[in-house]
């Protein structure tokens, strides 16, 4: 291939490789079927790549049988040189076959033949995902993964279908709708469901969540933050933990959610899995939603009463990277100024927490989280001025 000339009109402009499955969009430019398939829905373009002009959201990719016809008689005529003829593709799935796949579906017998079928169809390309989306399939998944008399098989089937389908905003929002029904249905699923069940669930309302407005981020239970904070406890899998650690951060600052969060066991789950990791984005998340939690007197209380609250936080002070040691400051700031009883200020001490500081102003470290360092320093300085690990040269900028 590499020796031979291939006519210009043949190669696809976004990946500039020989089209399989060339299609025409509405502005009269053709693409091969994956690369403008990944375009617009994986990349959620809304524009002709070469033009530039905005296509519709339902847009039709209308395949260009002449253009197909002559690459595989170009690649025939050129099959001595090593050019393997191109394959006829298959046509995509239509609306009307997804929706008589779903009526034929309303027989209970059927249901598990039809979860088979959506998953090999939403398989095979995205365009077969949206089409999906548009013939129903949203609806009919999550009225499965809602019923209560179902097999759990079937409701775990369904809510992977679901997830792998990358919805659109529109059919996410949707799911929020319905007064709620829907969530409560994944929150069930994530107190009795599988391991699998509940990654996919909390998978599935992170991205919900994502596309949520204020007031029904404000007005989830504290049930909610009970759920992602079991899924955090019980370590399902990686991509599980993400988007607990996720939806606690996005979630968290809303209303009353702080409160929700602690009295769901935020607070100790984080510091148990502190103690236990390493890893540095894992860490970030962490402290991150530690932080935002130790805005409130709850959280705070939290995290001190725990034995290990204050020492795994100051651990990670310049261990783990800027960001990490950013929050672990910020947290330490909030202790010091709201929380900081006799008792808490000598347990800082104690834990190496003051002699950490006082290390960081001799360090390399962003200016902003030295910044920090200095105040809770300067916060507490009568009470640690008589201490031999604070260095002499700061002692005369402390106040008497």
């Amino acid at each position: 291939m590499d020796e031979i000339d291939v006519p210009p009109f043949f190669l696809c402009p976004i990946s500039l490789e020989l089209m399989k499955d060339p299609v025409t969009v509405s502005t009269g430019i053709t693409y091969d079927r994956e690369s403008i398939e990944k375009w617009l829905f994986s990349g959620k373009n809304n524009t002709c790549p070469v033009t530039k002009q905005a296509l519709p959201a339902d847009c039709d990719l209308t395949p260009n049988h002449t253009l197909r016809r002559l690459i595989q008689s170009w690649c025939t005529m050129n099959a001595s040189h090593g050019v393997e003829r191109i394959p006829t593709p298959k046509p995509p799935i239509s609306k009307t076959q997804i929706a008589k796949l779903l009526n034929d579906a309303k027989s209970p017998h059927l249901n598990t033949k039809c979860l088979q079928k959506l998953r090999s169809i939403a398989s095979e390309s995205a365009a077969n995902k949206r089409c999906m989306e548009a013939a129903g399939a949203v609806e009919f998944l999550a009225s499965i993964v809602s019923s209560t008399t179902v097999e759990e098989a079937s409701s775990a089937d369904a809510l992977s279908i679901l997830y792998s389908l990358q919805l659109s905003e529109a059919a996410l929002k949707n799911l929020i709708g319905k007064n709620g029904e829907f969530i409560k249905s994944l929150l069930r699923v994530m107190q009795r469901g599988s391991y699998e069940s509940r990654a996919y669930s909390i998978l599935l309302l992170k991205s919900m969540m994502a596309v949520a407005d204020p007031m029904q981020m404000i007005r989830l239970e504290t049930e909610f933050f009970v759920e992602i904070v079991q899924v955090l406890h019980d370590q399902i899998s990686q991509q599980a933990s993400s988007a607990a650690l996720k939806l606690l951060i996005q979630l968290s600052p809303w209303g009353r959610n702080r409160i929700k969060a602690v009295n769901g066991g935020a607070v100790s789950v984080l510091i148990g899995l502190l103690l236990d990791s390493s890893e540095r984005r894992a860490c970030e998340m962490m402290l991150m939603a530690v932080d935002i939690l130790c805005g409130c007197a709850e959280g705070r209380a939290e995290l001190l009463e725990h034995a290990a609250g204050l020492a795994i936080v100051s651990k990670k002070i310049m261990r783990v990277s800027q960001v990490a040691t950013d929050k672990a400051v910020r947290i330490l700031l909030l202790v010091s100024k709201f929380s900081a009883t006799p008792a808490v200020i000598q347990e800082m001490l104690q834990l190496g927490v003051v002699a950490k500081l006082c290390v960081m102003l001799q360090m390399d470290c962003e200016n902003k989280a030295k910044e920090k360092a200095r105040e809770i320093l300067k916060l507490h300085a009568r009470a640690w001025r008589s201490s031999s690990c604070i260095p002499k040269n700061l002692l005369s900028s402390y106040p008497s």
